[in-house]
């Protein structure tokens, strides 16, 4: 059975960062694109950041770039996002998610999905 379990949330201040983990179990995924989503209270589901499935190519929506990094450790089956100058409108439940595809920047295309870990971002 395939699990995604994500970890590293919490509440932090304005300014601060948080490192997200997520832990696949069942089976590997390093022949897939992994992602990191976000849903804000009142909002839709949106992708934050994919990673291919070697770490060559990175997308970052707009509003996250130069403050997110994605990244991931196929050997640990991992996937992190590391996040700095967190802002108020960061916060949401986040999910990581594997992509039926080796390389996407698309956010169609994701067939497992974990939990959630909440990020509160104080102002």
């Amino acid at each position: 059975q395939v699990q995604l379990v994500e970890s590293g949330g919490g509440l932090v201040q304005a300014g601060a960062s948080l490192r997200l983990s997520c832990a696949a179990s069942g089976r590997t995924f390093s022949n897939n694109a992994m992602g990191w989503f976000r849903q804000a209270p009142g909002k839709e589901r949106e992708l934050v950041a994919s990673i291919s499935w070697n770490g060559n190519m990175r997308y970052y929506t707009d509003s996250v770039k130069g403050r997110f990094a994605i990244s991931r450790d196929n050997a640990k089956n991992t996937l992190y996002l590391q996040m700095n100058s967190l802002k108020a409108e960061d916060t949401a439940v986040y999910y990581c998610a594997v992509s039926r595809y080796s390389s996407t920047s698309s956010p169609r295309g994701y067939d497992y999905w974990g939990q959630g870990t909440q990020v509160t971002v104080s102002s």
